[in-house]
């Protein structure tokens, strides 16, 4: 039985997956300084268009010439934003209003409020520090950490997909797919350190680099989080080739890692005789591995390369939903809780 608010969650999904999808855009685009202040835009709350405000803008900011189309990206993916942080607020509110009533996702809304508030400072940041990119990943992540939440908040209120019944086969089937999260999460890391280091075309060959299976690689220097200081302008990326080679080289074995996990989840779940869950997960790799080999094939397209972006949103969605699918009953996790409590108890005894 659906519980209140779940149609506004299932709005906030949408909502913060279009938000996903803009930022994956204006980033591709070259548009995260388009603006080059925060919350504004050259001092106004929209792209300064006529001639005093242009003119305005220059004096404000001599440095920074006013592109009205890379302004508006970001403008607009911050409206969207914005948007998704009142939905959020609102959910929160009303979460607060059901909080005596059983087994209602409370904690989990008021969760994705503090998120999107650090969201919204990460975003501030990724202006200030000029796209530093250890912020922008960090920005990049938890915009698909909330995107996650939501959907975990939606399937709580909706009142479907109940557990499973218990058997040892279900059991293990919980632990891959896990484990099959975890990995995907970090792929989906690893790829964000890729875009924001420029090195999404550091390869332009498959499945050699530059014409090697093992080309010339700065591991050292391309993961070193605190080799890049803060103060310069990061747009279109400051490490040299071989650190980018080393991130994008991680990326494809990431990928191919990804791609084991997620082909032997699904033929767990096909032998568990669940044949959607399989090919939900089996269809979002497919789609997303030949999004990610037309991407280094065709140099980076702009439309492949949002796709990208928003696919691996929807594997990662996919796999949450499995996960949640195979979680354990109630009554087994107060059980095991139970025993846990117990344990702690005769040790410290």
């Amino acid at each position: 039985m659906r519980k209140p608010g779940y149609t506004w969650a299932l709005i906030g999904l949408v909502l913060c997956f279009a938000v996903v999808i803009l930022g994956a855009y204006t980033r591709l685009v070259h548009a995260g300084l388009g603006c080059p202040d925060w919350p504004g835009c050259y001092g106004f709350l929209s792209v300064p268009q006529s001639a005093g405000a242009l003119e305005t803008a220059q004096l404000r900011f001599p440095d920074d010439p006013v592109e009205a189309f890379k302004a508006w990206a970001e403008m607009i993916h911050r409206y969207a934003a914005g948007l998704l942080g009142l939905v959020i607020l609102g959910l929160a509110l009303f979460s607060l209003k059901q909080r005596n009533q059983v087994g209602y996702p409370t904690a989990l809304s008021l969760g994705l409020l503090a998120l999107v508030i650090c969201q919204g400072l990460f975003g501030m940041w990724t202006v200030t520090l000029k796209l530093w990119p250890q912020v922008v990943t960090a920005h990049l992540i938890g915009g698909f950490t909330t995107l996650s939440l939501l959907l975990l908040l939606s399937l709580r209120l909706s009142g479907r997909l109940p557990t499973l019944p218990a058997s040892p086969r279900i059991a293990r089937v919980r632990s891959l797919a896990r484990i099959t999260l975890l990995v995907v999460i970090g792929q989906i890391m690893l790829g964000g350190w890729t875009s924001t280091n420029y090195a999404a075309v550091a390869c332009i060959d498959l499945p050699t680099c530059h014409g090697e299976w093992w080309p010339e690689m700065d591991f050292a220097t391309g993961f070193n989080l605190l080799h890049q200081e803060v103060g310069p302008n990061y747009l279109g990326g400051m490490l040299e080739g071989p650190g980018r080679t080393a991130i994008h080289f991680s990326h494809r074995i990431g990928a191919l890692i990804t791609t084991f996990m997620v082909l032997l989840l699904a033929w767990q779940l096909w032998r568990s005789r669940h044949p959607l869950l399989a090919g939900l997960i089996t269809l979002a790799l497919a789609v997303q591995v030949a999004l990610g080999i037309t991407n280094v094939l065709a140099h980076l397209p702009l439309p492949i390369a949002v796709a990208h972006n928003g696919v691996a949103a929807l594997l990662l969605l996919s796999v949450i939903s499995v996960n949640y699918r195979l979680r354990a009953p109630a009554r087994a996790r107060l059980h095991m809780n139970t025993n846990r409590s117990r344990r702690s108890l005769a040790g410290s005894l």
